[in-house]
């Protein structure tokens, strides 16, 4: 059975969507079973790199609000991540355009490494506050999931992976997807948000149940996500 994830390495939801989901997975009897594709999902795919900006001034000014609402919003997203097991350092964190992450991810998809890539991104963003749209910090996160330098170097500039990225956008934008984290289980069940693993481990079994019989349509549960505007919640 096949899970489909859409997702930004920029949007800390969708680090909280996926501990959660990885949770609920684990204690999931058929998970030998279940096959996971992470897609390209760019929440901002105008921003400037910024990488010595202060990043709660960068959200306050884009946002429009105080420095003090910016603190707290991320003080909102600092406590869901600890249910989930996550420290997020988002005082550190870069100001840094997710685009090149995104090669990266595509061209780890085309060696089965999509897990282990999204799991290095999101750690190098929100908790060891690296740029991810640096050469030598993905070359740096390439090798760690065994990528060779050369083949990071050459994702940063192929226009087989920019047009993977595209594609994976075109179809969220088919499916009516508008924040991540979106998760489309066996092509029936569309679950948007960081959910509850218990949600996450009900909707695996109902899933799983109805495999078989190749029953289609999408279904769509709201949770915590961030969206194309920049809002998280």
């Amino acid at each position: 059975m096949k899970i489909n994830i859409w997702s930004d390495v920029r949007c800390p939801f969708c680090y909280v969507g996926k501990k959660k989901f990885e949770k609920a997975l684990s204690q999931f009897p058929e998970a030998a079973g279940v096959q996971v594709e992470w897609h390209s999902f760019q929440l901002d795919p105008n921003l400037e790199t910024q990488a010595d900006r202060d990043p709660f001034d960068f959200f306050a000014e884009k946002k429009g609000i105080s420095r003090q609402q910016a603190e707290a919003m991320h003080n909102h997203a600092s406590a869901v991540g600890k249910e989930a097991g996550i420290d997020f350092n988002f005082k550190d964190q870069k100001v840094a355009n997710s685009y090149n992450a995104h090669l990266l991810i595509q061209l780890a998809k085309t060696k089965d490494l999509g897990n282990e890539v999204e799991e290095a991104l999101f750690r190098a963003q929100f908790l060891e506050a690296k740029n991810i749209d640096e050469e030598a910090a993905l070359v740096a996160i390439g090798k760690e999931i065994g990528l060779s330098e050369e083949e990071v170097k050459n994702a940063l500039s192929s226009d087989e992976l920019a047009y993977a990225v595209a594609q994976d956008m075109q179809m969220a934008s088919k499916l009516g997807i508008s924040s991540v984290p979106f998760f489309v289980f066996n092509d029936k069940y569309g679950v948007s948000g960081a959910q509850q693993p218990e949600l996450f481990l009900e909707i695996l079994q109902k899933s799983w149940k109805e495999f078989s019989e190749g029953d289609k349509g999408l279904q769509i549960i709201n949770g915590d996500s961030c969206d194309t505007g920049g809002n998280c919640n």
